[in-house]
């Protein structure tokens, strides 16, 4: 992060350009003259019409566009690709544009030679709108025709001179020289400050570059920037590198595939994260990513996503084969597509488009798919990446890099260092058995979170995205038709199980019934044995009492016979 500037630092005028005044701590210097050199085609122009048309729509300042090569008319058709309409600013009273023509056949090079022509069609331009900005394009054709150093030392001294009297901000470009600066190598030490704009090429790819070289009375960032021009204008990236003092958030947002929230201890990620989504081509990296952007887009969250191999319109068109519409989101202007092949810019191209794009839409997730599309150097590709990850996480947003690893191994080797920045990491890795790919999935790693560390399968359909368990057994994890086929042995085995259990269970049933029989035919023989007995019992007495009634009748009669 860049430090604030001091409340004592001298005045300086802001120039509206997306990063640049960050670099500056807070713009060029006011009321002074500011040099942009650099070669043909790297931007002067454009930066310096830029500067003017901010101040005279953002911060009330006229300007005056004094051009030494471009006519007018021609001025005011180049910018316009920048969507500046000069034409209304000038009818307003906000900018005045005027051509010197400078014929080199006319300058007469002696000790007479001076600007006073200059400063008295400046002066009234300058007096005519009341401006507080001045530009001066370029100084080399101004002074085209003078070789004595001494007098050009001198006018320049008195132009910048004269232009600091009248307090007015001034930003003179200038071509670059051989060796130096600028073709007289006289400039960039009369000017309080010089910015110097670099259009280089490194393998076909072209990259726009600016460094403050110097700031006098200022602290300033001291490195090379990438910086964009297209139809939104010129936008600087001012970070190089990120302190590490940025928040952590305890929200937790949804996946929006239950099954992976389910993996994760609090149900999703945490707000703010960097997530990692790895693996081979056709596994589905892209998929989980645009579920991501749609559970997002439900809540109402604004979503971004850089694309490198497809465009927007085929995303949402393979969406809709998972069950996702992505249609309302991007109507509703809650999703954005930027697509771009990765050899469109070089990286930091990339990294500046990436954040002119995030500062202007401010989402709260991004998604970069693939990351791994990037090419350059691994250094400049390591350092991009980096930058690309705090430029994220210092502004709170949630990102999701997808990359394309062509291995199933976990090891980091060829990542650049990526999955060590990232707070979460999901790998998807293809099983080949029984003649079929199987999709699975781990949670390598979630930071601050408790996770399942356990692999699922991962299955795709019209209805979205189900994870299931696979099967691990003694022969390994099996996945697809072979964990069908197990799982069916397992429940035939079961239903086998479960069938003896029963047959057993009927036997014992069936033993016990007919022991209660035996014991009840052998309890009811007993009770016919007893009622015999009991039957015989009082058959005897009854016998007995009959022959004891005969003797004692016997027993009578002999007694009355005597």
């Amino acid at each position: 992060m860049l430090p604030e500037s001091s409340p004592r630092e001298l005045a300086k005028a802001l120039t509206g350009i997306s990063g640049f005044d960050d670099v500056t701590y807070g713009g060029l210097p006011a009321g002074r003259p500011s040099l942009v050199c650099g070669a043909a085609g790297c931007g002067k122009t454009l930066f310096a019409a830029t500067f003017l048309v901010n101040g005279a729509t953002l911060f009330d300042e006229p300007g005056v566009f004094m051009s030494f090569e471009e006519r007018a008319e021609d001025l005011i058709a180049n910018v316009a690709s920048l969507g500046y309409d000069l034409d209304r600013l000038v009818a307003e009273k906000k900018l005045a544009i005027d051509h010197v023509r400078v014929e080199r056949s006319e300058i007469e090079e002696s000790g007479e030679y001076d600007l006073e022509g200059l400063f008295i069609r400046l002066a009234y331009a300058v007096e005519s709108i009341g401006a507080k900005r001045v530009v001066l394009d370029t100084i080399e054709t101004l002074f085209a025709g003078l070789t004595d150093a001494a007098v050009l030392r001198a006018e320049l001294r008195r132009l910048f001179g004269w232009l600091k009297e009248r307090g007015l901000t001034a930003v003179i470009t200038g071509e670059r020289g051989e060796g130096q600066l600028t073709r007289q190598g006289l400039e960039e030490y009369v000017s309080d400050c010089v910015i110097l704009l670099d259009n280089r090429v490194e393998d076909q790819i072209t990259t726009r570059r600016l460094r403050v070289v110097k700031y006098r009375g200022s602290a300033h960032g001291t490195n090379e920037y990438p910086f964009l021009i297209d139809e939104e204008g010129i936008s600087v990236l001012p970070v190089t590198s990120a302190d590490l003092d940025y928040g952590a958030s305890t929200e937790v947002i949804s996946t929006g595939i239950p099954g992976l929230d389910a993996m994760l201890g609090p149900g999703g990620f945490y707000r703010g994260s960097s997530v990692l989504i790895s693996g081979v081509a056709g596994t589905g990296k892209t998929t989980i990513a645009t579920h991501l952007l749609d559970a997002a887009c439900r809540r109402g969250e604004r979503c971004m996503a850089f694309v490198f191999e497809e465009s927007g319109s085929q995303i949402c068109r393979n969406a809709l084969s998972v069950g996702l519409d992505l249609k309302p989101h991007l109507d509703a202007g809650l999703l954005r597509f930027e697509a771009a092949r990765p050899s469109l810019y070089g990286l930091e191209m990339h990294l500046a488009r990436m954040n002119r794009d995030v500062e202007r839409f401010k989402p709260s997730i991004v998604v970069i798919d693939p990351v791994s599309a990037l090419r350059g150097p691994a250094n400049e590709l390591q350092a991009t990446l980096l930058r690309m990850v705090d430029m994220l996480k210092g502004r709170g947003i949630t990102a999701v890099f997808t990359s394309l690893r062509t291995d199933g191994s976990f090891d980091q080797v060829g990542d650049l260092g990526l999955s060590s920045l990232m707070d979460v990491w999901v790998k998807l890795q293809d099983i080949d058995a029984n003649g079929e790919r199987t999709r699975t999935l781990y949670v390598i790693k979630a930071r601050g979170m408790s996770h399942s560390n356990q692999v699922r399968e991962f299955q795709m359909s019209a209805k979205g995205v189900k994870l299931v368990d696979a099967y691990v057994g003694p022969a390994g994890v099996l996945t697809g038709t072979a964990r069908l086929v197990q799982e069916a042995e397992e429940q035939a085995a079961t239903l086998r199980r479960r069938q003896d259990s029963e047959r057993r269970k009927r036997e014992v049933v069936r033993r016990r019934q007919s022991i209660e029989r035996q014991i009840a035919e052998l309890r009811a023989s007993l009770d016919v044995a007893e009622e015999e007995e009991q039957v015989l019992i009082g058959e005897d007495e009854t016998r007995e009492s009959l022959l004891a009634d005969e003797r004692a009748a016997l027993a009578g009669r002999r007694g009355a016979a005597e």
